[in-house]
């Protein structure tokens, strides 16, 4: 049982996904957008996340995710993203890398991530809404040593892809209220094919902050049912 719940942990903090992502929409230029957010499973599992985007330009913006697991594995992940559409039309398109790092086990290995987005935005409902397709491709550094003699060893590394899919539909039936529902497809080596629901609200609460509650159910593949709990700020 410990062994499956490092496991959990260690595929949350590998993939890293949050409503909260700009998606194929680049952040306005000169503003910046903040999440923190906890995700916590029935067996008391705690993984806390902290999501930050800056708009560099009209099609550019930068981002940072930082998360920590109860089991002390710990990551971090600079990326740029460019939008690839002139703006017009109802679709857009992105792409983004990244680079960063994750600590576990007292060892502290590189982490490097390309992804694709695309979106359209609609105004069937009172406040609008979007649907989104976010995929990652995500390649981390695992230490491995191999024993040549007695007492004499090889430490190297060797690289541990994993690919993600996301799917999300956000409504919004009131400007102060958002519905949120995204569809979250993985593949890894280790543990193969898994696959995720989760919901959320977010209501605004005073000025630029917003305030997010939601859950997680597990599908198909590993994972435990999770609740969610997170603040949004931008300025």
């Amino acid at each position: 049982m410990r062994t499956r719940r490092v496991c959990c942990l260690v595929l949350l903090l590998l993939t890293q996904t949050h409503t909260v992502a700009a998606g194929p929409w680049a952040r306005e230029t000169g503003k910046t957008f903040l999440s923190l957010s906890v995700e916590q499973d029935r067996e008391d599992d705690r993984y806390t996340s902290l999501y930050a985007e800056y708009g560099l330009s009209p099609r550019h913006t930068v981002g940072l995710e930082l998360g920590h697991a109860d089991q002390d594995e710990t990551s971090a992940l600079l990326w740029f993203q460019r939008v690839l559409d002139n703006g017009q039309g109802p679709d857009r398109v992105s792409v983004a890398s990244g680079i960063g790092a994750i600590r576990r086990d007292g060892q502290t290995v590189p982490v490097g991530q390309i992804s694709a987005h695309w979106g359209r935005g609609f105004d069937r409902f009172a406040g609008g809404g979007w649907m989104t397709v976010d995929t990652r491709i995500k390649v981390a550094g695992e230490m491995r040593t191999e024993w040549q003699a007695p007492g004499v060893s090889v430490s190297y590394l060797t690289p541990e892809t994993s690919a993600k899919a996301d799917l999300t539909l956000g409504l919004k039936p009131r400007a102060a209220i958002m519905l949120i529902t995204q569809l979250r497809l993985e593949q890894r080596k280790d543990s193969g094919f898994s696959a995720k629901l989760a919901g959320s609200v977010v209501q605004d609460i005073a000025g630029p902050a917003k305030v997010e509650l939601g859950v997680i159910a597990p599908v198909s593949g590993d994972g435990e049912p999770a609740l969610k709990i997170g603040s949004w700020l931008e300025f």
